[in-house]
């Protein structure tokens, strides 16, 4: 019966949701170092259990989208936004990203720039400039372009390029647990 329990529980959490400890500040201000982050891994298909296929595939992420995705470059996950998909043309300077020619919208409140991309309205942080210089490129089928919000100090798609939809395994509705419990939706 246990091991039936426990069957079970590793499906839903391989093709449902699941938790991810975050390890790195590229995410920041909007996701801290250790916070606990939810993820929908139905949000965009539902995949056969412990594999990477999909059973049903719904539509893909979406600009603004936060994102658990497989690392393209070694073997672990990473959190990061959605800033291209596929069919647009983006182009990244000093970390402000121009989406099919209009520039997304930043403000300063207070003591935080914010950022409307996408349905996504979050914090901003332009270290070291912004980060490296992108494109224009444009994206094709099947790919994302994504980044941190810590635009300076965020190793991403700049970095290692555009992504395929199989290596998102999901979004990331919040953070639950941080230093103590709690809900942040993203």
């Amino acid at each position: 019966m246990l091991a039936v329990f426990a069957l079970i529980f590793l499906s839903a959490r391989s093709s449902l949701a699941d938790h991810y400890l975050v390890p790195t500040g590229s995410m920041q201000p909007t996701v801290e170092i250790d916070d606990h982050i939810l993820v929908n891994k139905a949000a965009y298909g539902l995949r056969v259990p412990f594999s990477s296929a999909y059973v049903a595939r719904f539509a893909g992420p979406a600009v603004g989208d936060v994102v658990v995705l497989q690392s393209p470059e070694e073997d672990k996950v990473l959190l990061k936004r959605v800033v291209g998909v596929p069919g647009s043309v983006i182009e990244v300077v000093g970390g402000r990203i121009r989406v099919d020619g209009k520039l997304a919208p930043v403000e300063q409140r207070g003591d935080a720039l914010h950022e409307q991309l996408g349905h996504a309205d979050h914090a901003l942080r332009l270290t070291r400039g912004g980060g490296p210089a992108l494109g224009p490129i444009t994206i094709p089928p099947d790919r994302y372009l994504v980044m941190g919000d810590n635009r300076g100090d965020s190793h991403d798609g700049r970095a290692f390029g555009l992504v395929a939809r199989e290596a998102i395994l999901g979004r990331a509705l919040g953070v639950f647990w941080r230093s103590g419990l709690t809900w942040d939706g993203l």
